[in-house]
Parts: structure tokens; C-alpha cells; sequence
């Protein structure tokens, strides 16, 4: 696929409209060229028309260089992450790191657990401790999301931990990352359509077609494709996304081919929000 053709295609064809929902960037998708030259990235995104970010830490400036890289490319960071084990021993210092940049969201990525799909057991005290977490998160103004990774979905023949996690999120949401779900073999639609209300992110993030799924969370990145042309429909997510005023539609590309793929990304999103 000719990406910067498709991309330039995508961008006239496009109509220009205003949408409740905003195209974020979870700036994991640029690891490698960040170490490189942080500086020409991050313009690099304000030229994609993608303003939000997911992400936070400076790359080795001080808090006044990175907080003026961002005002000059018109770039906000609206989350952080929240480390499991650092939401155990100093959730204010989560709170305390989203309030430097601004952030309302911080989000738990991983729970840590024996390897493979995680047990009933643990996804319990892992939604009792977001359920405290995110209730003392939410008295300043963040909130608390837990982004599952696609251990979640080993049935017990009563359900399966996810299902115990989404039924019993009562002070905390949810960053759904609709690649990992499906990995896990979920239905991130169906999830969404079951659960309407707990999804302000969603990682959109769409798979090569034929991938095996892995109930681990593990995975190839380089299975990360354009969105639209893997086998999510993650057409009917962001149409899903519309009608519950998810906030933010966050890309996460992982692969090699991220900075080729994350503007034509983008411009496929805008497509669907505009229909």
C-alpha cells in the first residue's frame, strides 16, 4: 500500500466538520523515533491535525522545555499511565504526575499476574483496588481507566474475569484497546454496546487479517495495520464511539510502520466521524 497516496486521497476527500470525539495519540507509537529527535516528532504530529496525546515524560528535557514544545506545536497531554503496583503505594503521585500536564485520564495497562490468561482471583483485587484508586482519583478532577490486554477473556463457564471487571467497575472506566480485546477473543463492539457509558478512550487499533489470537497479551506489533483494513470493524466502533460521546479515539500503532501508517490512520478516522 502506497501510504502517503492514500493519506493525501483520505485528507481531500474528507469533509471538515466538528466532532464531541478528538483523534489522540498514544505516543508509545513513536518509542523509537522519540529517542531519536523528540523535537521533529512531536511537530511532526501537530502536522498530522492530531492535538492529544497519551503519554507524558519529557524524553530527557526539563519540565519547562517539554511544556514549551508542547504549547508551540499546540499539543496537550490528556493521560498518563498508572502503574499497578504504583496505584498500591502512591496513587497520589499518579495524580500528582497527570496535574503537571493537565491530564484528566490515567490509565493501568498491565495487571500484573502469573503468565497467561490472569485469574478470577486477581482480576478481583484488581477491580477492588481501581474501584478505591478511582474513587480518591476522581475527588481531583482524573479519572481512572484500566486498558485491557487480552488475558482477560479465558471463560470459566461463568463468565470470564473481563466480564467480572466491567460489571463491577463502579468508581473507574475504561481505555478500551479494541486490538487486544480481540486478540483475547472478545467483541470490543459488543463490549461497548453491553456497557454503554464506560469508555471515554478507546485504543483504536486494527488487525492484519489472519492473526492468531493470543491469550497472554502477547503479540506481534507488526500485525498493527492502517485502520479500516484489518479484520476489527473498527468502523462500527467509532460509529458506537458517536453515539456514547466516547471523548478521545486514541491511535496506538506499535509497528515499524507507524509513522507511515498514523496520519492515513488518522484520516480514516476523520472519514467516519464525518459520515
Amino acid at each position: 500500500m502506497k501510504f502517503k497516496s492514500l493519506f493525501v486521497a483520505l485528507l481531500l476527500t474528507a469533509p471538515l466538520g466538528l466532532q464531541a470525539q478528538e483523534i489522540a495519540l498514544q505516543l508509545y507509537s513513536l518509542r523509537n523515533e522519540m529517542k531519536i529527535d523528540p523535537v521533529k516528532y512531536h511537530e511532526m504530529i501537530a502536522e498530522w491535525g492530531i492535538n492529544a496525546l497519551e503519554g507524558g515524560g519529557g524524553y530527557g528535557m526539563t519540565e519547562a522545555e517539554y511544556a514549551k514544545l508542547l504549547k508551540d506545536n499546540k499539543l496537550k497531554i490528556i493521560g498518563v499511565g498508572a502503574d499497578y503496583n504504583k496505584l498500591k503505594s502512591d496513587p497520589a503521585g499518579i495524580v500528582a504526575e497527570a496535574k503537571k500536564y493537565g491530564a484528566k485520564y490515567a490509565t493501568c495497562y498491565w495487571i500484573p499476574h502469573t503468565e497467561g490468561p490472569i485469574s478470577m482471583a486477581d482480576m478481583k483485587a484488581a477491580t477492588e483496588l481501581f474501584n478505591k484508586a478511582g474513587a480518591m482519583f476522581a475527588k481531583e478532577g482524573i479519572t481512572l481507566t484500566y486498558h485491557p490486554h487480552g488475558y482477560e477473556f479465558a471463560d470459566s463457564g461463568s463468565g470470564t474475569p473481563m466480564d467480572y471487571m466491567l460489571e463491577n467497575a463502579k468508581d473507574f472506566q475504561f481505555n478500551l484497546d479494541v486490538y487486544w480485546v480481540k486478540m483475547g477473543g472478545g467483541d470490543p463492539l459488543a463490549i461497548m454496546k453491553a456497557h454503554p457509558g464506560k469508555f471515554p478512550q478507546l485504543h483504536l487499533k486494527d488487525r492484519k487479517k489472519g492473526t492468531p489470537g493470543s491469550a497472554d497479551g502477547h503479540g506481534d506489533v507488526e500485525t498493527n495495520v492502517v485502520l479500516g483494513t484489518g479484520d476489527i470493524d473498527i468502523k462500527g466502533l467509532i460509529e458506537e464511539a458517536k453515539k456514547q460521546k466516547t471523548k478521545y479515539l486514541v491511535i496506538e500503532d506499535e509497528s515499524s510502520r507507524s509513522v507511515e501508517q498514523i496520519p492515513v490512520s488518522a484520516a480514516f478516522i476523520r472519514t467516519v466521524l464525518d459520515q
